[in-house]
């Protein structure tokens, strides 16, 4: 039945010029694991004698939202009112995370958890190039996380779509109550998933996993036909409108009950892939909010994709870079 399915490629040339729509009319809550970025750039000229490693003496130092705080930045960034929700320390990282977000003009709806430490991830550059990559990260508390879903159905009402970036630190173990009580409210719901388990996102209008996600869950597959059986195997057993597969070079598939839809890979030139995905479901979710079809959806946030690879980190694409005119 799956292999019957009718398959169509776009053309992303096609849906250039297409009228930006009114994404600052979309609201838009984002839910899920918030990070902090920090970025030490510096010069690297030689080598430890402690050890062979380089040495990078810093220069200039960044901090920009990641994770589920990178997804509400793209939104606000494409005009969308953005708003977030998800857990932080109580710690000078969750402040800088809360004025990083004043700064940028999304709504904060931050639980402030004493007993854990609000997750960074810290990169250090060298001669523009990521030389390592270090990690803090501790899981929220139960009580926190109670509070956390209270607040999301009282916030319900206020927004139209819902994006759920579960990068699977911990902030997101209600995340099937909080589809389901969305749905239930009529909404749109977007999930970037993560782990060995999709059966929690049932239920969701789309899903949005790139290949080795997806790989974890249905297997490896030999053929785009097998690849296509596997893919809506799966959108059927968890009840969902559509899945959209990210496939780094090979571009993007959407897989729905009517269709196939695929799309080539727009980047020009692959600088930093960190964050893209992030950047191609806060564009779907925006565009599908303000009502475009989703062939109009997809090939608008895969053109996002293309242009976010080619900046430095986590990094947001503008409106007025993917409606040039």
């Amino acid at each position: 039945m799956t292999n019957a399915t009718p398959s169509r490629l776009l053309d992303g040339a096609d849906y250039l010029h297409t009228a930006a729509p009114r994404l600052d009319n979309v609201r838009m809550l984002v839910v899920g694991d918030v990070m902090l970025d920090r970025y030490w750039f510096g010069d690297v000229s030689r080598i430890s004698p402690e050890a062979p490693v380089p040495v990078v003496r810093i220069e200039r130092r960044e901090e920009r939202l990641g994770g589920a705080a990178n997804v509400a930045r793209n939104a606000a960034a494409l005009g969308a009112h953005s708003g977030l929700l998800g857990v932080v320390g109580k710690d000078e990282a969750g402040t800088q995370v809360e004025t990083l977000l004043n700064d940028s003009s999304i709504h904060s709806y931050l639980q402030r958890d004493a007993a854990i430490s609000t997750i960074i991830k810290l990169r250090v550059i060298g001669r523009q190039q990521q030389m390592v990559r270090i990690d803090f990260e501790d899981a929220p508390t139960e009580t926190v996380l109670r509070d956390k879903l209270t607040q999301f159905k009282a916030l319900l009402p206020d927004y139209d779509v819902l994006i759920f970036s579960d990068y699977n630190k911990g902030s997101l173990v209600n995340v099937a109550e909080m589809i389901r009580a969305a749905r239930e409210a009529g909404k749109i719901v977007m999930v970037d998933p993560k782990g060995d388990d999709f059966s929690p996102y049932a239920g969701a209008s789309m899903l949005t996993p790139n290949k080795s996600e997806l790989k974890r869950i249905v297997g490896s597959w030999k053929s785009e036909e097998q690849l296509t059986e596997k893919a809506q195997a799966l959108r059927v057993e968890l009840g969902l409108e559509s899945l959209l597969l990210t496939r780094s070079e090979e571009g993007m598939s959407l897989y729905t009950g009517q269709e196939v839809l695929h799309v080539h890979a727009d980047a020009r030139e692959v600088f930093d892939v960190s964050g893209a995905g992030d950047t191609v479901i806060a564009t779907m979710a925006a565009m599908l909010g303000a009502g475009a079809p989703l062939d109009v959806a997809l090939a608008t946030a895969n053109r996002a994709g293309g242009i976010v690879v080619g900046k430095l980190g986590t990094a947001t694409v503008t409106r007025d870079e993917l409606f040039p005119g």
